[in-house]
């Protein structure tokens, strides 16, 4: 799936601009002992952790791909072989051989905006969603726990500014609502069941934030990224009204997704806390 809407302007200068992020700048530099780095554009798998090497020039280094995923193609202006999705066409990086860093010759230097990691192997294709549903540290918490969730973060959306701060939304003027950004394997779980499960973890009726937490920063919002989407969550959303209940829920299409601080990521793991106004009630 194409998520170019909400990639941020320095992910779009990379895989679509075809920029180069500074060197020693990485996002996703981390040895980790498992794991899969996917496009940050489509979601297809890419690369394994196990493929990872320390290469000390500034960027990620993998010594190969998973499978036939990305395609390379010589760029005789700067003499370089650019790394290219093989699915949607993002640009990656470059290629390097004979540097001698690895038994296979081989660097793939890649570039961390370009690449989004998931702690799973034996992934070959992911989708995105991405939803509000009051404080974020509570639906990321709960999404963490759904089988074929790959990882939640939260961040910040639907606003008017860019690079928004926990501080600036929460002055009340820049109109983002606090988000999670779901990855899932549709082979477990498909968007359908997604979206019922996150009506099923917040009072989904309440039309001026979640529980305790009042303003414009706590409303209920689904950001669609294709048309199939928007008609599965309306048709979710139908459904609920068909039972009667009121859905005070918003349908918005996807834009630029603005990751939070990292004291608000995996909040409540890091904090041994529980969620205080999500719970999840069956409802499907």
């Amino acid at each position: 799936m194409i998520k170019t809407s909400s990639l941020t302007p320095e992910e779009k200068a990379v895989i679509i601009n075809k920029n180069t992020e500074p060197g020693y700048t990485a996002t996703n530099d981390e040895f980790l002992p498992k794991g899969t780095y996917l496009c940050r554009k489509c979601g297809i798998a890419l690369f394994d952790c196990k493929d990872k090497f320390r290469s000390h020039t500034g960027w990620p280094s993998f010594e190969r791909e998973l499978g036939n995923t990305v395609t390379l193609k010589p760029t005789p202006n700067d003499l370089r072989t650019e790394v290219v999705c093989n699915s949607c066409k993002a640009h990656l990086g470059h290629v390097f051989f004979g540097e001698e860093y690895t038994k296979l010759n081989t660097r793939y230097c890649i570039n961390s905006l370009a690449l989004d990691f998931v702690p799973y192997t034996n992934i070959k294709d992911t989708e995105e969603a991405i939803v509000a549903a009051g404080c974020f540290w509570g639906v990321e918490h709960l999404f963490n726990k759904l089988d074929g969730v790959l990882k939640a973060e939260v961040g910040y959306t639907g606003g008017l500014v860019d690079y928004p701060t926990y501080e600036k939304i929460c002055n009340g003027d820049t109109e983002h609502v606090e988000a999670v950004r779901v990855v899932y394997d549709p082979k477990i779980i498909n968007y359908t069941g997604l979206i019922q499960y996150f009506f099923e973890i917040h009072n989904f009726s309440q039309v001026n934030g979640q529980g305790p937490d009042l303003g414009e920063q706590y409303l209920s919002k689904i950001f669609f990224h294709t048309e199939t989407q928007y008609k599965l969550a309306d048709k979710v959303m139908q459904y609920l009204k068909n039972m009667g209940y009121k859905v005070a829920t918003q349908l918005h299409p996807a834009t630029t997704f603005w990751k939070a601080e990292a004291y608000h990521q995996q909040y409540y793991n890091k904090n041994s806390g529980q969620p205080y106004c999500h719970i999840r009630k069956k409802l499907f």
